[in-house]
């Protein structure tokens, strides 16, 4: 009797590592300096330990993505590293072409750990170069310079990494139109598979937060936020890299595939303080305190609760969620694929609030698909919040 061959499901693998040299003044991600080796050891022994907690869960998944970020991951020694992607690899059945990312702050970086991680799987690198000028990454308390991040490339480059992304940020202390067209050509004329270019904002619990009344002044003001936006997008576009999500431009064939996953509502586990999962049709994360979580792994039957959210996706929420996914990307939302997810009309549910934005050039409607335009998506937050009910739209907001 033939065996019958049935295909694993995808899923992505994220893996926060809250460690970096210093804190940036925008930063409120879950993240800072290591205060000694000892931590970093003990923290990267908890992920492996967590890890090894859903191999038998996950054996029916194949991962195709793994995304190591923070944090800075290339601030933590490379032998520590080394145990955690090879940890990878040992609990989960990663696909043949899976695509592996780790982010790295220029500084950070040697030739030698480099070629390190690309010979252990590691194989697309995200630097986190965010200006082209020295005085604006000052501003930004980058720990970096421009010099930093040519020298990096290339060495990423040598290491025999093929697919390289650049996060940049447009809106922040010192920049002028002028600047953020010249970090863009010094960029392009590195030839990076992949552009992030995000917007600043000012968010609670950083240092520019609690300095604003200093930093405002040195801010470009709305008007010309909203123009470096839009001429970024038409200089990329001329230069060969197509804008697929708000932020998020790529050559062809080289989007992010783990980011896709997020927009596409995909299963993804994390692991590490303030990772997030979606898995086996759960929504949950992971405690932002170090030391919970570390005990939480360390102690059999610890009393310590790992989460801080657990809950089953309701169909409510399933929908609010694609509505507010799908239009981060290019091609928008598909009223077609809505109706097979959800059976019901989307513009049955929505298209009385969409009239305005279709007449405002903010949004297009071609052959059954909405989708956001350039100065759609800029304002993306402002429509979103106007087509869902706030407080679902509240729950599904993150990044520009």
């Amino acid at each position: 009797m033939p065996m019958i061959m049935t295909d694993k499901k995808r899923l992505g693998i994220y893996i926060h590592i809250p460690f970096c040299l210093s804190k940036c003044a925008y930063c409120d991600f879950n993240s800072g300096p290591a205060p000694d080796g000892a931590c970093i050891t003990r923290y990267v022994n908890a992920l492996i330990a967590h890890m090894e907690r859903y191999r038998v869960g996950a054996k029916m998944y194949e991962p195709n993505t793994v995304f190591i970020g923070g944090g800075t991951p290339t601030s933590i020694p490379i032998e520590e590293l080394t145990r955690l992607v090879k940890a990878v690899k040992h609990n989960f059945r990663l696909t043949k072409n899976v695509e592996f990312s780790m982010e790295a702050n220029p500084a950070t970086v040697t030739y030698e750990n480099l070629r390190r991680l690309n010979r252990l799987g590691v194989n697309r690198i995200s630097f986190g170069l965010q200006s082209a000028h020295d005085n604006e990454l000052a501003a930004l308390g980058r720990t970096h310079t421009r010099k930093d991040f040519a020298r990096s490339f290339k060495m990423a480059r040598d290491a025999g990494f093929a697919n390289i992304n650049v996060d940049l940020m447009f809106g922040i202390p010192h920049q002028t139109m002028q600047s953020l067209l010249h970090t863009l050509r010094y960029v392009v004329r590195m030839g990076p598979e992949h552009i992030s270019l995000y917007d600043l904002k000012i968010e609670p619990g950083t240092k520019f937060y609690q300095n604003y009344d200093e930093i405002k002044p040195l801010l470009p003001d709305e008007d010309l936020d909203a123009d470096m936006y839009l001429q970024a997008i038409e200089y990329l576009r001329q230069m060969g890299y197509f804008q697929y999500e708000i932020s998020n431009f790529a050559r062809p064939g080289r989007m992010c595939m783990h980011n896709l996953k997020y927009w596409n509502c995909e299963e993804y586990l994390g692991f590490g303080v303030s990772a997030h999962s979606y898995f086996n049709g759960n929504r949950f994360a992971f405690t932002p305190d170090r030391e919970k979580y570390c005990r939480a792994i360390e102690v059999p039957g610890s009393p310590i609760r790992l989460t801080v959210e657990n809950e089953a996706v309701e169909e409510r929420e399933r929908l609010g969620e694609y509505i507010m996914l799908r239009f981060r990307l290019n091609e928008g939302l598909d009223t077609r694929e809505f109706i097979r997810r959800f059976g019901a009309s989307f513009d049955a549910l929505y298209g009385d609030k969409l009239t305005r934005f279709l007449k405002g050039g903010y949004m297009t409607y071609r052959d059954g698909r909405y989708a956001l335009t350039p100065q759609g998506m800029f304002i993306s937050n402002y429509i979103l919040s106007e087509i869902l009910e706030f407080e679902d739209f509240g729950k599904y907001m993150f990044g520009n």
